[in-house]
C-alpha cells in the first residue's frame, strides 16, 4: 500500500522524537572501560529501525553521531566514525532483517545478527582506527583485542540488544496508545516464549554488568 503524506510526516516525528531521547540519554548514564564508553541510545536507534526500517535507523544513526561530536563529544572525529559505525552497524542490520521477516523470530534473529555484526566491525574499527587516535601501533592494538576489545564491543552489542527486546513492546505500545504509530504497523505480540526470552535478556544484561565492571574494572556512571 502506498504511505501516505501524513503518515510520513508521523513517522519523521516520532523519529524525530526517539532521536531526541537516544541524544538525551547519552547525558544520563554510561559505562566507561579504560578509553572506551558505551551508552544505551543505540537501544532506541534500533528500536527507529525496527518500527520504521532500516533507512530510519541509519538516518537517526548519523544524526545522534553528528549531535553527539559537535555538542559533548572530547574524541573529536575519531569518536563520529566510531559512534556512528557501531549504532549504523546495530540498527541497520537489526532494521533489514526485520523489515523482511516482522515477527518477534525475526526480531530476535535480527537482534543477534545484529550484535555479532557491530562487534566484528567495531573490532576492525579498532583495529585500523585506535592506532591513530591513540598513537600506537597496530601490533598493540591486536594484543588488546582478546583481553579489551572483544569483551567489551560483545558486551555493548548484545546489552543494546537485549534492552531492545525488553522495551520494545512498551515502546510501541504506547505510541499506539497515543495515535503516533497506526494499529496496522503493529505486528509484535508478547507470548510465553517471548516472556521466556525476556528473562534471558535480564540475565544477558547481568552477566554483562560483571564482565564490564568486574573482569574489565571499568565503572557506571550517571550524568
Amino acid at each position: 500500500m502506498k504511505r501516505t503524506k501524513p503518515d510520513h510526516l508521523r513517522r519523521m516525528a516520532v523519529t524525530a522524537m526517539l532521536c531526541a531521547v537516544a541524544y538525551l540519554i547519552t547525558f544520563v548514564f554510561h559505562f566507561k572501560v579504560m578509553f572506551l564508553t558505551f551508552d544505551f541510545k543505540d537501544t532506541i536507534l534500533v528500536m527507529t529501525s525496527l518500527l520504521f526500517g532500516p533507512l530510519y535507523g541509519l538516518g537517526s544513526a548519523a544524526l545522534v553521531s553528528l549531535l553527539e561530536f559537535v555538542t559533548i563529544s572530547d574524541t573529536g572525529i575519531y569518536g563520529l566514525i566510531m559512534n556512528f559505525l557501531s549504532s549504523a552497524t546495530l540498527a541497520g542490520v537489526a532494521g533489514m532483517i526485520y523489515r523482511y521477516k516482522r515477527s518477534f523470530v525475526g526480531a530476535v534473529v535480527g537482534l543477534v545478527a545484529a550484535a555479532v555484526s557491530m562487534t566484528a566491525v567495531m573490532l576492525l574499527a579498532n583495529y585500523f582506527i585506535t592506532p591513530f587516535y591513540m598513537g600506537v601501533s597496530q601490533g598493540e592494538v591486536a594484543a588488546m583485542i582478546p583481553t579489551l576489545l572483544l569483551p567489551f564491543n560483545l558486551c555493548k552489542a548484545v546489552m543494546n540488544a537485549a534492552a531492545v527486546l525488553l522495551l520494545y513492546k512498551p515502546l510501541i505500545s504506547a505510541l499506539r496508545r497515543t495515535g503516533m504509530i497506526p494499529k496496522s504497523d503493529v505486528s509484535y505480540r508478547v507470548s510465553a516464549k517471548s516472556v521466556v526470552l525476556m528473562a534471558g535478556a535480564v540475565l544477558l544484561m547481568a552477566a554483562c554488568c560483571v564482565v564490564l565492571l568486574v573482569w574489565l574494572g571499568g565503572t557506571a556512571q550517571w550524568f
